[in-house]
């Protein structure tokens, strides 16, 4: 029998908690930590592996509050467990750079593994922990050394499983066997809108176990049978679980339980009097007893957990000390000893081996190069690896291989940006991604998620705009361009030969606390003459390809394709006896990032008369040309036609460049 609510203690001090920080600031939701108390107080006082002393323990289990908006669920588990989060903290809720702000941030509290805001995108961070930690595990557990071995637990919501994301990956957990996943779903019926039956019937059941999870219903209020479902979900190990818990949003609120009015505002004063009569919760807000700390501490059984980690830890070392050694470089992040003399090495190999090749096989060049010396490298494609060109020599797919080191994501580009940022955020690997420019819109969301966390993907995006050609204009990227540059925390790689395409893929592999989208052409791109100096600047973001003969008249900036038409008109124009400079532009963000000097040195201030060509939207530019300047480039959809007379159609030739140029002199 269901026990009494007002005899849950352990739960109710999340109850009281939640209530009382929403009312405090007067904004938040309530309803789904009250909903979800009890199904918390089972998973992280019985099950959850973690230690509150050391957020970052290595074998800790993940936990991730997909449905976000019930964050002090979250906040009240971590203050209640002994992590650093206090009761101030807690009365700080929602408030200006608290450790409590209104959705789980990374990087803001200790014991948050990823941000969730955005529904359905904690579920697919989710399923990017589990897919590490597995691929991890057949990497470097050996025979009586299970060192990597711990489970992926995840709360969601009716909007979770409402946003298309939720299918895409919960699909592929199914496809990959990810055992140690398993997903409480808080199927209380309410959304901000009222009850959901109205527009959400789904059979989640059903759904569930066609993608091949194990898939059980619970009382979410009953905890011995959350505890028996959590039980035969850990012993799963070939199926992702999903634990159906039929719950109470706001349970516990005499007027406010089963009801949307609890979902995303306070309770109000009147009502939370009552609710704690009802609780028969004696103490003042944010008070609590010893009783109910002492019940809640986790902290010695998390230290014993991880101490004992650490003997199995020694053990591993002294058998295998190279394996112990790769381990943590990786998991630290940090980058192989010798990967920038290998790095530098094949830059100047690209720049004294010219070829006139598509960017996106200059890309697959560059991966091959270097993944020998990154075995952490973890790629994927939406399924066009062999349009994309991601696919390289000593790819092994984890459908195949546990311990391989490429994924087919399918035709998932939201769900695979996502649970990229998820295996970033394990730790361990740096995982790239790759499908058409124009289809990142799917995945944009998890774009920025991946800036705003700051997290090292590498999103690799081919196929740049009307160089696409025949499949027209649902196909042609157009404002794409902008709307990455415009991405706080995002480096935007566009280049325009074999050498640029290396280097972008090296400050990629660099830049740890950044992503970076690596823009690559379907067509051949001529290979660009440089000295020693110049390939050495491509690192700075802009540079100058060819300098002016004479004075500096006018400055032509351009970006991958249209850098060779940057250079024509260059030849022509000072054949003309006119002082033009090119200045290849491959990451317009890193350039801002240099110092004022030289950034003057490239694009002499005193210099206005500019043009910028790219076959993208005109409009980003206006940042370097000014207002007396001229942009070369698009300003509509594209359309179907072969590549070759797309571009004179949109009059976007050497010619146009030579006649913007004479215009603005």
């Amino acid at each position: 029998m269901t026990t009494p609510i007002s005899e849950r203690r352990l739960a109710n001090a999340i109850r009281t908690l939640a209530f009382e920080a929403v009312q405090k600031a007067n904004s938040g939701h309530p309803g789904a930590p009250m909903g979800m108390a009890d199904i918390a107080e089972v998973l992280w006082r019985k099950f959850l592996k973690h230690n509150p002393t050391d957020p970052n323990w290595l074998n800790r289990d993940r936990f991730v509050l997909s449905n976000g908006h019930g964050s002090m669920l979250q906040y009240a588990l971590l203050h209640l467990t002994g992590y650093d989060v206090s009761i101030e903290d807690l009365k700080n809720f929602r408030q200006l750079h608290s450790k409590t702000p209104g959705h789980p941030e990374y990087g803001y509290t200790a014991g948050v593994e990823t941000t969730t805001g955005p529904l359905g995108q904690g579920i697919a961070n989710a399923v990017g922990f589990a897919i590490a930690e597995k691929t991890l595990a057949a990497q470097f557990n050996r025979e009586g050394h299970t060192i990597i071995d711990h489970q992926t637990y995840c709360f969601l919501g009716d909007g979770c499983l409402m946003e298309g994301i939720s299918h895409e990956v919960c699909s592929l957990a199914g496809t990959l066997q990810l055992g140690k996943l398993v997903v409480y779903y808080d199927d209380n019926g309410i959304s901000i809108d009222g009850e959901v039956e109205g527009w959400f019937s789904d059979d989640t059941q059903q759904r569930f176990e066609a993608y091949g999870w194990q898939v059980q219903k619970v009382d979410g209020h009953d905890a011995e049978a959350i505890s028996q479902a959590t039980q035969r979900a850990i012993s799963e190990n070939t199926k992702p679980s999903l634990i159906i818990c039929k719950t109470i949003i706001g349970a516990g609120s005499p007027n406010k339980q089963g009801k949307e009015d609890s979902h995303g505002a306070p309770l109000g004063a009147d009502e939370i009097l009552l609710t704690r009569q009802a609780l028969l919760w004696e103490h003042e807000a944010f008070e609590l007893p010893d009783d109910i700390y002492e019940g809640w501490d986790c902290k010695v059984k998390g230290q014993a957990l991880q101490q004992s980690w650490e003997s199995e830890f020694d053990s591993y070392k002294n058998a295998y000390p190279e394996l112990a050694s790769e381990l943590l470089r990786r998991v630290n992040g940090d980058l192989p000893l010798n990967f920038a003399q290998v790095a530098q090495d094949y830059i100047q190999a690209c720049q004294a081996n010219p070829e006139n090749i598509a960017t996106r096989k200059a890309s697959q060049n560059t991966i091959n190069a270097l993944q020998p010396v990154l075995p952490e490298l973890l790629g994927g494609s939406a399924d066009l690896a062999g349009s994309n060109l991601t696919w390289f020599k000593n790819a092994r797919a984890l459908e195949d291989d546990a311990s391989g080191n490429y994924i087919h994501y399918g035709v998932r580009e939201f769900g695979m940006t996502a649970i990229a940022n998820g295996i970033a955020l394990y730790g361990g690997f740096i995982p790239y991604v790759a499908t058409f420019l124009m289809f990142m819109e799917y995945a944009r969301n998890a774009v920025r998620m991946s800036a705003l966390m700051k997290q090292r993907v590498i999103h690799v995006y081919t196929h740049d705009s009307i160089g696409l050609g025949e499949d027209g204009p649902t196909h042609q990227p157009v404002e794409q361009l902008a709307s990455l540059r415009a991405t706080p925390n995002l480096h935007t790689w566009r280049p325009c030969d074999t050498v640029e395409s290396a280097v972008a893929w090296v400050e990629a592999i660099k830049a740890q606390s950044t992503p970076s989208a690596l823009i690559f052409s379907r067509q051949n791109l001529p290979h660009q003459a440089r000295d020693i100096e110049q390939v050495a600047n491509i690192s700075k973001g802009g540079y100058v390809l060819a300098r002016e003969q004479g004075e500096l008249r006018a400055m032509i900036i351009a970006t991958g394709s249209e850098v060779e038409l940057a250079m024509a008109a260059y030849h022509d124009l000072t054949a003309q006896g006119l002082g033009v400079r090119v200045v290849s532009m491959p990451c317009a963000e890193v350039f801002m990032q240099q110092d004022i000097n030289y950034r003057d040195g490239v694009l002499p201030p005193q210099v206005r008369a500019r043009v910028a060509v790219e076959a993208s939207h005109v409009d980003y530019w206006y940042k370097f040309v000014g207002l007396d300047g001229k942009v070369v480039g698009m300003t509509s959809f594209g359309e179907s036609a072969p590549a070759k007379d797309l571009y004179p159609y949109f009059n976007i030739t050497t010619d146009a460049v030579i006649q913007a140029v004479k215009a603005v002199v």
